[in-house]
């Protein structure tokens, strides 16, 4: 499994404890530290009951980045499964245990909050056909059921989150690795495309928990530097993969709406974001993602 870590060493302790603690263990744990500051390192040292393997990268280059090196790494390794996991998640003792009892080649791990309660952001519908539709993302998981023991034992889905998101090694043989030209953000939504466009599909597996230790507020963050990966990368997805030239065209629009709404709302920050957004999109879509890795 492959876990991506940047400044959050007490968030990565309790993940590296909960893998610890499984019924079931990974084969190999690579951690992925994009150059921490913090005390990553000192929690990574005391590390003991697990197979671990550091592999440290001497920049921050995002998520995105680190993803993209960590499944390089598995692959060339041997492994059949490569499971990703971001450093905010704790798996439940039995969550590896049901991902391989599915066996489907590309599955998602469900997230509940520390209360219990099912926070599954991930897609059941995803439309990149509909120029009218805002927001590609239609319908999450956690908007279709109420809990986690209302869903079916497996529910088809069309993106993923990089926290519990499994393939089989023919599927990166198929699709090869995530991007890291996006950095953060919608570099896992960028594969579960390019997986579903493979004709593999991609199924959340109620059984296989993750606990999400942090509340998802990054939504709400578009006048910061973040804000300007976000709108970039929501682009990139659909200049690569909208279904129709008006889905494709759809970008320009939102950027255009976003940049005149928002100094009246006093984001100033985020009108910047947006064009700066619309204006690298197009060079960021147009390079291919990275095939499957080359062994020489």
């Amino acid at each position: 499994m492959v876990v991506v870590t940047y400044n959050r060493a007490d968030l990565l302790a309790r993940g590296l404890a909960g893998l610890a603690a499984m019924e079931r263990r990974p084969e190999r744990v690579y951690v992925v530290d994009n150059a921490s500051t913090d005390h990553t390192a000192e929690v990574l040292g005391r590390v003991t009951d697990l197979p671990l393997t550091v592999i440290a990268s001497e920049v921050n280059d995002g998520g995105a980045g680190g993803f993209h090196r960590g499944m390089r790494r598995a692959y060339d390794e041997g492994h059949d499964r490569i499971w990703l996991m971001d450093d905010d998640v704790v798996p439940a003792p039995g969550c590896l245990g049901a991902l391989l009892a599915s066996g489907g080649p590309a599955l998602m791990a469900v997230r509940e909050d520390l209360e219990g309660r099912l926070c599954e952001k991930a897609a059941t519908s995803f439309d990149l056909r509909n120029p009218l539709a805002i927001r590609p993302k239609r319908q999450t998981v956690d908007e279709r059921y109420p809990s986690r023991a209302a869903m079916p034992a497996e529910v088809p889905i069309e993106n993923v989150a990089f926290e519990g998101f499994m393939v089989h090694r023919r599927v990166v043989d198929a699709v090869g690795l995530p991007d890291p030209g996006f950095f953060i953000f919608y570099d896992d939504v960028d594969y579960a495309v390019r997986v579903r466009n493979a004709g593999f599909p991609v199924m959340a597996v109620r059984d296989a928990v993750l606990v999400r230790q942090l509340d998802f507020d990054q939504q709400h963050d578009m006048r910061s530097w973040k804000g300007y990966y976000m709108y970039r990368n929501l682009f990139v997805v659909h200049l690569r993969y909208g279904d129709n030239l008006l889905v494709r065209r759809k970008p320009y629009l939102i950027a255009l709406v976003v940049a005149l709404l928002a100094p009246l709302r006093g984001g100033r920050k985020e009108a910047a974001n947006v064009w700066r957004a619309i204006r690298d999109a197009p060079g960021v879509a147009a390079r291919l993602p990275p095939g499957p890795p080359v062994h020489r």
